[in-house]
């Protein structure tokens, strides 16, 4: 059993209470300890303004009751959590992301404290989900949404190179949820091929179709073959895939994509669905990494 914890950023702000009760059930789901982390940036400010360092023993204290605050009502969520804390000295991004290389799974909430409520996903929600070298959850939605209740996982299959891992992250979430699970290729019949193309346009169509199929084939066989009677729904459909899978999750508990990571990309590495999906699913978004050498 892999003992890595679940972590969850915690700032007392509501979404990120809402994410303490998904890291609570994911954790219990997976059998893995907790890891509560909140990141506060009192040593900079001291450094920048010594004035300051007469002000961190009420922010070091804000700080510890916000964890104890959010332990307790992981406790609460679940009796026997297995739950650590952590106050440590740095923005969250930075923090989330060093927490993120020994993490199982990274859970955030949409926003956090200081985030403008115009936003549809907070900054460190989206750097963490771009950029945290584990599968990351970002819990939003509506309430029917997250509550869990649907028993049916979305999964939007990507090219094979970045949905292999992200196939075996949601068949395994299936099996331990014992729910549905929605695996969905989204093709496009490139518009010079509809013209220039001496076969009919029909033909065109079932050829991409066909080739989304056996991808979905090649994917669910090598993800089942150590869960076998996880229950699968396999659908190919046509059109852009951020505006499929955005339409499809209404009924969900969970909708999961692959996502590149490469080494010698220091930046936000997120394709258009997963951040089209950050932004606007009505359920919480699993982003799983697949990490390429260059």
């Amino acid at each position: 059993m892999n003992e890595l914890p679940v972590v969850v950023g915690v700032d007392g702000s509501e979404p990120s209470l809402l994410a303490v009760d998904r890291a609570v059930d994911e954790a219990a789901r997976h059998r893995l300890p907790l890891r509560l982390v909140h990141a506060f940036l009192w040593e900079r400010y001291e450094d920048a303004h010594p004035s300051a360092a007469l002000l961190r023993p009420s922010a070091r204290m804000m700080a510890s009751h916000t964890v104890a605050a959010a332990a307790q009502r992981a406790h609460r969520r679940n009796l026997r959590a297995d739950v650590t804390t952590a106050v440590l000295p740095d923005d969250a991004v930075h923090t989330l992301l060093r927490e993120a290389v020994h993490a199982s799974l990274l859970v955030t909430g949409s926003r956090g404290r200081g985030e403008l409520k115009g936003l549809l996903l907070g900054s460190v929600g989206l750097a963490v989900a771009a950029r945290a070298p584990c599968p990351v959850v970002v819990v939003r939605g509506d309430t029917a949404g997250r509550a869990g209740t649907h028993e049916r996982i979305l999964l939007g299959a990507g090219n094979p190179g970045s949905s292999g891992e992200a196939m075996r992250f949601a068949v395994r979430e299936a099996g331990a949820r014992d729910c549905v699970l929605d695996v969905v290729r989204a093709w496009r019949c490139p518009a010079y091929e509809a013209v220039d193309h001496p076969a009919p346009a029909g033909k065109l169509s079932c050829h991409h179709e066909d080739e989304a199929s056996a991808l979905l084939d090649d994917l669910l066989t090598g993800a089942l073959a150590t869960h076998p009677g996880v229950r699968v729904r396999r659908a190919t459909v046509e059109g852009p895939a951020p505006k499929v899978l955005v339409l499809r999750p209404a009924a969900a508990d969970l909708v999961i994509v692959g996502a590149h990571r490469r080494r010698s990309h220091v930046g936000l590495q997120l394709g258009r669905t997963s951040h089209t999906l950050l932004h606007h699913a009505t359920c919480p978004v699993a982003i799983v990494p697949c990490r390429h050498e260059v």
